[in-house]
């Protein structure tokens, strides 16, 4: 369970960031090379690269070697699991508000002044 808290904060970490949130969703659509996903910033090469290897230490991206380049594209395993814990986090609250709202709106709980206005 350690581990795995270990990794969700990672996760969570990398995605803090609006540089890798931005990062994450263009290699979603298609793997792009370091360098092209850097073009598109104003930082240096080497803080693009610190990004992406916040976000590969995050398992949140793949990066593999072709000649030259380095190869960036989402990893949908880790994108996934991320997606089901926030998919349980919205039913539980959903759960939460709409137990709220059968509690508040029950009449019994109601102040008595508000509950004859006549009075």
């Amino acid at each position: 369970m350690e581990t795995q808290n270990a990794q969700l904060d990672r996760i969570f970490r990398a995605l803090a960031d609006t540089t890798r949130r931005d990062i994450v969703q263009r290699t979603i659509r298609g793997e792009q090379s370091v360098s092209a996903l850097a073009a598109d910033y104003d930082m240096s090469f080497a803080a693009v690269q610190k990004h992406v290897a916040v976000l590969e230490a995050a398992e949140l991206i793949v990066k593999r070697a072709d000649g030259r380049e380095r190869l960036v594209r989402a990893n949908p395993a880790t994108i996934a699991r991320v997606r089901e814990l926030m998919t349980r986090y919205e039913a539980l609250w959903r759960a939460r508000i709409d137990r709220l709202d059968a509690f508040l709106a029950e009449p019994e709980r109601l102040p008595e002044k508000q509950q004859d206005p006549e009075n």
